[in-house]
């Protein structure tokens, strides 16, 4: 007779010390994203708003409504990415000239995609006609650097720069000669790059 065969016995799984976990319970909650305090997205608003809205209302051919909706837009992305504004409002100009020509173009491209399914013709991708934004910002920050530099270098950047003048007809305005406006221009230039740079955010020129 054949031995009868026995199973070998089955392992017993011990449960987890403690109570038993809840198989539906809902995960904790993502922790809420950081936005900007809404003294600072109002202070903004009072330095730069205006500058912004001018620039828009250049670019959009005088459509306040469409200017108002994109710097509406340009003060909801400045309050979701307070990291982007870390150096404090009055420095937080470039960002949000760069952000507003940014969906200025969005807007035109949606206009563009929606004229072309009106008509069923392409319509050319180009960048906007004009791109105020820069040289608002630009010149505003430059006036404020002017103030920095020497009146004699101030005077040659008015002249050549702010004016559009040539050298010949700077040197004429000034009473000095050509080739000490571009002397003075080399140097007053040379100065402005780092207040630039270093209070209004401008990357410094390298050669």
């Amino acid at each position: 007779m054949s031995k009868q065969s026995v199973a070998p016995p089955t392992s017993v799984v011990q449960p987890p010390a403690g109570p038993p976990a809840d198989p539906v319970a809902a995960p904790e909650p993502a922790p809420a994203r950081r936005t900007l305090d809404p003294d600072t997205l109002a202070e903004i608003h009072r330095l730069h708003g205006g500058y912004l809205l001018r620039a828009l209302l250049r670019n959009t051919g005088g459509d306040r409504g469409k200017a108002e909706d994109i710097l509406q837009e340009t003060l909801l992305r400045a309050w979701q990415h307070p990291e982007a504004l870390a150096a404090g409002p009055e420095h937080s100009r470039p960002w949000l000239f760069t952000v507003a020509r940014r969906i200025a173009i969005d807007h035109y491209r949606m206009a563009a995609a929606r004229a072309q399914e009106a008509i069923g013709e392409p319509v050319e991708d180009r960048p906007l006609a004009e791109d105020p934004y820069e040289q608002v910002v630009v010149a505003r920050d430059i006036a404020l650097a002017l103030r920095r530099v020497q009146k004699h270098h101030r005077e040659v950047l008015v002249e050549l720069h702010l004016k559009d003048r040539s050298v010949l007809e700077a040197a004429a305005q000034l009473g000095v000669p050509p080739g000490t406006v571009k002397s003075r221009n080399f140097y007053a230039v040379r100065a402005m790059r780092p207040v630039l740079a270093a209070e209004h955010g401008y990357a410094p020129v390298t050669s």
